[in-house]
């Protein structure tokens, strides 16, 4: 018999019934699939149980007038005002002193340099930095802006600092992202008459937008977060603003020593005795939900921005 008449000869009621490999491979993908979701589990329920924490903790003083009401009695009472304020500006001028610089640097290295030892150097130089402690960072902020530029300990020392730690994830993010447009894209500009930066400019940048805002979501991220740099050049434990008017808004020039939710936070924790609890996980909510709200909002752009691509 050939095997055409065995495969005839075989009831219709048995030609789709799976063979042994078939039902093995099944509970090999099950399996892995099992096994995925519970890795995924276990770094997620850590995280949602411990902001659930906080926010239990901290809700009996999450409101309004904690969040727009100075630190009083010796940082015992009131509100977070001046940190939230001092946070927010740091943020603010390190993003646009890093941004930049981070994108610009970006581009020159995945558009302009050529494969060289010089190329070469500076990537590794790039690499390196985005390992190096926050710690080490203060102490380069110390030297270069307090002393060397004579900026002293001030808002824009301290924003100079952290946007030189977050330079690198900018420009990593943004060669990655100029990289991931197709090599086509450039070549049909070139072939139709347009130099190298217009097809940057028109072409190569706005397909590659929602890369590049991945970088300044982390910077953001990071830079709220971040205590050891500022503590060395121009975070302070206590400065006196206005409660109300315009000077409430404005409380910090560029050359002011300023007041920081992570400092403030590390300061209750560890300076201040007779520190209500509540105070302290209040605290921590708030530059977290500050954190998460900023990248909520950076997402959606980028998400809305990943729609119009044209490829």
């Amino acid at each position: 018999m050939t095997e055409l008449d065995e495969a005839v000869a075989v009831p219709p009621e048995r030609m789709f019934v799976a063979t042994d490999f078939e039902r093995w491979k099944t509970i090999k993908e099950r399996i892995c699939h099992a096994v995925l979701m519970c890795t995924a589990l276990a770094c997620v329920l850590p995280v949602v149980a411990i902001l659930g924490y906080l926010l239990i903790k901290g809700w009996p003083v999450l409101s309004s007038e904690f969040l727009l009401t100075n630190p009083r009695n010796n940082l015992t009472e009131g509100g977070i005002w001046a940190p939230l304020i001092g946070t927010f500006f740091l943020v603010l001028a390190s993003l646009l002193i890093a941004a930049p610089i981070g994108v610009l640097a970006g581009v020159y290295l995945n558009e302009y340099a050529g494969d060289n030892w010089v190329t070469r150097i500076i990537n590794l130089g790039v690499v390196n930095l985005a390992g190096v402690p926050s710690i080490v960072h203060a102490l380069f902020g110390v030297g270069a802006f307090v002393l060397f530029a004579h900026l002293g300990r001030s808002l824009l020392a301290a924003s100079c600092t952290v946007a030189v730690m977050t330079l690198p994830v900018i420009i990593t993010s943004t060669r990655e992202a100029l990289a991931a447009v197709p090599v086509s894209f450039r070549e049909a500009c070139w072939n139709m008459g347009a130099t190298r930066w217009q097809t940057i400019r028109t072409i190569v940048l706005p397909n590659s937008i929602a890369g590049i805002l991945t970088g300044v979501i982390l910077q953001v991220a990071r830079a709220a977060g971040e205590t050891a740099p500022i503590l060395f050049t121009g975070a302070v434990l206590f400065v006196p603003i206005a409660d109300q008017g315009w000077e409430s808004f404005v409380p910090y020039g560029p050359h002011d020593r300023f007041m920081a939710l992570s400092y403030h936070l590390f300061t209750l924790s560890t300076q201040i005795r007779g520190v209500r609890d509540e105070l302290l996980y209040g605290t921590a909510v708030v530059l977290i939900g500050m954190v998460l709200a900023v990248n909520s909002l950076s997402i959606l752009l980028r998400v809305y921005l990943r729609s119009r691509k044209r490829w």
